[in-house]
């Protein structure tokens, strides 16, 4: 990725998108292009017009916290949004595994034992843990049983939300809200991507994608990103039907990047018995049905584990 055509094309694309009468600005007649001008964003930053400018053309480095605090809020940046912005200008001050030297590659994350029976001891909660490039990593049966349709399309291991979502039809059957599922799926890659600028699997993912599909195309373009905290999620599984699930995303301490999310439902609700009724599935399920990657840790595990 390159940083200063990233920085301009996200400065860019949130200038866009800011109305100007809720900033306080007239539109005018004479408006031709969406959102704030470029003086109207240098205004409410604090900058000049030229300095603007500049930061909007890609040279960020140097930027200082007030800058950048008050071009994120000029923006109406959320809380990731201007996340993404301190790692662009970060990138930019010239830390980058070019000029500190050769860096021996991220390991692949794996689940250890523990935790895997961990996963597997939350029994009536789903429980995935993945990855910023959206990759499924490890699962609890229940996971197992929600995704199973992914699991089983799946051609690479691990398996891959984004491939799926936008690569298999059954997806926009299984996501009632595909569109939004997919806006957030492409702006958590775009997160990763400020994250780890120069991961080539995330560069290999998205030229994939970006070749195959349209649609994830011009939602790339968008340059929205987005953090994986908590909030709703419907389903429609093929054997128990319609589900919604409260999900919570929590951060794996020592290890970037890679997430715990977990999924429940109230008590007694319908969601709650469906959520049941999924587990009973589950159960039911002969062993050659989980979809066990060949290289698990051991044959006597009951669940499957997603490793790279």
């Amino acid at each position: 990725m390159d940083n200063r055509s990233e920085v301009r094309d996200f400065l860019m694309s949130r200038r866009a998108r800011v109305e100007p009468e809720d900033v306080g600005f007239a539109r005018g007649a004479d408006r031709r292009v969406p959102g704030l001008r470029r003086g109207e964003a240098a205004a409410l930053a604090g900058v000049s017009v030229e300095y603007y400018a500049r930061l909007e053309r890609g040279s960020i480095a140097g930027a200082s916290e007030a800058v950048l605090d008050g071009v994120a809020k000029a923006l109406q940046m959320d809380d990731a949004e201007r996340e993404y912005l301190y790692r662009l200008a970060h990138q930019a001050g010239g830390i980058t595994p070019k000029n500190r030297g050769a860096e021996k590659p991220t390991p692949a994350w794996r689940p250890s034992p523990s935790i895997q029976w961990f996963l597997d001891s939350m029994g009536s909660a789903v429980a995935m843990i993945g990855n910023g490039r959206t990759d499924l990593l490890a699962w609890n049966p229940l996971g197992s049983a929600l995704m199973d349709e992914m699991l089983a399309t799946a051609t690479t291991t691990p398996p891959n939300f984004a491939r799926f979502i936008f690569l298999e039809p059954v997806a926009r059957r299984f996501y009632p809200d595909w569109e939004t599922v997919a806006g957030i799926n492409v702006a958590q890659l775009r997160t990763e991507a400020g994250r780890d600028p120069h991961s080539k699997p995330l560069h290999d993912l998205v030229g994939e994608l970006s070749t195959r599909s349209d649609h994830f195309r011009t939602l790339w373009g968008r340059h929205d990103v987005w953090e994986h905290q908590s909030g709703v999620k419907r389903f429609h599984h093929h054997t128990v039907g319609d589900l919604t699930l409260h999900f919570n995303g929590l951060d794996v301490v020592g290890h970037a990047a890679v997430q715990l999310t977990v999924l429940t439902a109230e008590p007694g609700s319908p969601d709650h018995q469906a959520l049941q009724l999924l587990g009973n599935w589950a159960s039911s399920r002969a062993p050659s049905e989980e979809h066990r990657p060949a290289h698990a840790a051991t044959p006597v595990r009951r669940t499957a584990v997603g490793e790279l």
